[in-house]
């Protein structure tokens, strides 16, 4: 399976919390390894982490830099996923799937929508859209047991 990097929003607030979580239930019970950090902890609001803003950004690159795919729920503007997905993409050559609900924003932005390389999948609900990530994910592990070469 596939160890994945989850991105969601923190700072932009809280409100998909519940959302972030049953989206990695799903991925871990698949089987994949999914490092999500703060983005689904119950203890963090929308002020962040407690930890020191220079911690959290060498672990979650850390942890960018250890994933086979990041993950990322779009739905609500967040700075610092458009950095997670744009370090994993350009930096880093990792695949990203994008996560967006057309009726949560007026639209999603056209530095994910625009990006040829990045897979998005629009949904309306959870049972709508786990079986489409399943299917994207299984692309990449039909490859070879990992991915193809960064």
């Amino acid at each position: 399976m596939l160890t994945l990097y989850f991105a969601g929003a923190i700072s932009g607030g809280r409100d998909d919390v519940d959302l972030y979580r049953e989206i990695i239930a799903a991925l871990e019970a698949e089987g994949h390894r999914v490092l999500a950090g703060a983005v689904a902890a119950e203890h963090v609001t929308a002020s962040g982490e407690a930890l020191d803003s220079r911690a959290i950004f060498d672990r979650d690159l850390g942890w960018i830099a250890e994933c086979d795919i990041v993950v990322a729920e779009v739905s609500k503007p967040s700075t610092g996923v458009g950095y997670e997905i744009a370090t994993a993409r350009y930096h880093r050559g990792i695949p990203v799937i994008c996560l967006y609900r057309p009726a949560h924003t007026s639209r999603c932005t056209a530095m994910v929508s625009g990006d040829r390389g990045i897979e998005l999948i629009e949904y309306t609900n959870l049972p709508e859209l786990l079986p489409r990530l399943s299917s994207a994910l299984a692309k990449y592990t039909a490859v070879r047991p990992g991915l193809p070469p960064r």
